[in-house]
């Protein structure tokens, strides 16, 4: 059981994925994707928002998280961004959803891109968090100012065993240090912090977590089956879907500017700025706001 309610089981690809489905059966669906380190529970006053306005709404447990499982014990633990997206895709299968709106953010606004840009026919709107967060190996090589590489700290922690064996063994430190310095204003309690920590005891976690990290950086091999997909995102494909891109005025994260991104999205488009000390898990912080960015995205087609 999660804040949202009960959690279902089905099995997806590779997965049997944990999910959370609020709203009417019937209803159009909203796929709403999780990052890093965080859960489902980043959705618990979202879903009950657009499950009251009909919305059919799909929250998974990424893989890694939760009640989420590999199914077979000899898969690989590939945390890889084309993996990630195709669990969604697999997951959709599954439920026998033709087509979706995505809302994420971090993790979740990369793999909602992703679907997007690759499958714009399964993706009937896109609300992403940080705008566009498509990226690559080989952007992974470039080099950041002093100042930008500093953010991006637990990146090279992880590149290490002792980073991998340090976040096995502080997990929930860890995540509640993310937390707290991706949304310094937002003052989220231990009971708060508490219902998302015990997704990051699934045996994956960190396997997942630390290849994702060492993938991007080019230290750790993905999968062939997956090398096409990679080599399509490496280009930055647009994305044509309606859209909107969210931000935080406190987001304390590494994100880009707006205007960095905002030639990616050739369809219906806008990009709002949330005010308030709003940080990096935005859809828990300003569930309202998140919320009337699907729906109108949702109403765009």
């Amino acid at each position: 059981m999660s804040g949202l309610g009960a959690v279902s089981q089905i099995d997806a690809g590779v997965l049997n994925v944990g999910y959370v489905d609020a709203g009417p059966a019937d209803g159009p669906a909203v796929v709403l994707l999780h990052g890093w380190p965080y859960d489902v529970e980043s959705y618990v006053d979202v879903a009950p928002l657009l499950a009251a306005s009909g919305y059919r709404a799909i929250v998974p447990y990424l893989r890694g998280y939760g009640t989420t499982r590999f199914r077979l014990d000899e898969t690989f633990r590939n945390g890889e961004q084309a993996a990630l997206a195709l669990d969604v895709i697999a997951l959709m299968d599954a439920l026998e959803i033709k087509h979706a709106t995505l809302a994420g953010f971090d993790w979740g606004a990369r793999t909602a891109c992703i679907v997007a840009a690759l499958w714009p026919e399964r993706c009937s709107g896109l609300v992403s968090v940080s705008g566009y967060l498509i990226g690559s190996q080989e952007a992974g090589q470039l080099p950041l100012p002093p100042e930008a590489e500093l953010q991006w700290w637990y990146q090279y922690y992880f590149a290490t065993e002792r980073g991998r064996a340090g976040y096995d063994k502080y997990r929930r430190d860890f995540a509640k240090l993310i937390w707290r310095t991706a949304s310094p204003k937002w003052n989220f309690d231990d009971a708060t912090f508490d219902r998302s920590a015990g997704s990051f005891d699934n045996p994956d976690h960190v396997a997942i977590a630390i290849h994702n990290y060492r993938w991007r950086l080019g230290l750790a091999d993905g999968e062939p089956q997956y090398d096409k997909l990679e080599k399509r995102l490496a280009e930055g494909p647009a994305i044509s879907v309606p859209a909107i891109t969210l931000e935080g005025d406190a987001n304390g994260a590494p994100h880009p500017e707006p205007s960095a991104y905002a030639a990616k999205f050739i369809g219906t488009y806008s990009h709002r700025t949330i005010e308030g000390g709003i940080g990096h898990n935005l859809p828990q912080e300003a569930p309202a706001a998140f919320a009337d960015a699907v729906l109108e995205v949702a109403g765009a087609r």
